[in-house]
């Protein structure tokens, strides 16, 4: 798409969750699907907290602020249940976990204006996930959207914002749909084991870490293939909004698929990360709602997809 995100967005929708103290990576490593023990400090990750049946409960980017402190950041619209999920595991561990969403401000940043910040930042990295620390703020680098580049900038409240043109949170959110990177909110909690979002694939699943609730389902759904939904990118007229369910032409009863995310289109309409059916992806004609609703324009997802681990 010839649309040039540029500029800095304050990314209100999103929360923190301060995970502090000597076990914070332990308590973490045994929570999440990914590796926070071998977590540096100069990286950032992507993971989900599944339920015992492996279905994601929440999803997070995470990063240590110090060996001792972890942020985690997610959907605000579900953080205060997240938190208290995830308190009822902390038992004997030497871990503290607040709401820590009014003690950092969180921005995204596309495109030219994240390019002339990085020129400023001598041991910027600039890998997928990668963190770099300057002054008190830290910059992790997302997937791109349509090939333009895009960091989170995150900084205790107080700290001057980021320099550039504002980005409109709407825009920011189409670019978060385009890359593909799918994010947990309430309307689909507990709607997908990680792979129907292809974390397995962009870097939110560790399978050589040790055990965490639904470790088992989401190993049995990648090494037994049993797995029958991905994600992939799409494209309506028509308004989408997170847990809409889709249709294929040949089942009208049974939903085929579910919208994950979506944003409006700078073009028009509204685009869309959903997860569905392998086998409806490959056949034309499936609709938003009902078998006879808006009808969707799919493609593959903007990234490839792991085919062995």
């Amino acid at each position: 798409m010839n649309i040039q995100l540029n500029g800095v967005a304050a990314l209100t929708p999103l929360g923190v969750i301060r995970v502090a103290g000597e076990d914070a990576a332990n308590f973490l490593q045994a929570q999440l699907t990914q590796d926070f023990l071998l977590l540096g400090q100069s990286e950032a990750r992507l993971a989900a907290f599944c339920s015992a049946k492996g279905r994601m409960q929440a999803s997070f980017i995470g990063f240590k602020r110090s060996p001792t402190d972890i942020l985690l950041l997610c959907s605000r619209d579900i953080l205060a249940a997240t938190l208290k999920r995830l308190s009822m595991f902390v038992l004997r561990a030497k871990a503290k976990l607040s709401d820590a969403t009014a003690d950092f401000a969180i921005y995204g940043l596309a495109g030219p204006v994240l390019q002339d910040t990085i020129k400023t930042i001598a041991d910027y990295r600039a890998n997928t996930w990668a963190k770099t620390d300057f002054h008190a703020i830290s910059l992790v680098n997302l997937y791109p959207a349509d090939g333009v580049p895009r960091a989170l900038w995150v900084a205790p409240v107080g700290t001057s914002a980021p320099a550039g043109a504002v980005l409109p949170l709407e825009q920011w959110a189409w670019s978060e749909v385009r890359s593909g990177i799918a994010t947990i909110t309430q309307p689909v909690v507990e709607a997908f084991v990680p792979q129907m979002l292809n974390y397995e694939s962009v870097g939110g699943v560790n399978f050589k870490k040790g055990c965490y609730p639904g470790q088992e389902v989401v190993a049995r759904s990648q090494f037994r293939g049993t797995l029958k939904r991905r994600a992939y990118l799409a494209h309506c007229e028509a308004p989408l909004n997170a847990g809409d369910a889709l249709f294929a032409p040949d089942d009208a009863t049974q939903p085929c698929g579910t919208v994950v995310q979506a944003a409006p289109a700078p073009t028009g309409g509204f685009d869309a990360i959903v997860s569905m059916q392998i086998t409806a992806f490959a056949v034309a004609g499936v609709h938003v709602a009902q078998a006879d609703g808006p009808l969707l324009l799919l493609s593959p997802p903007p990234y490839p997809l792991l085919a062995d681990i």
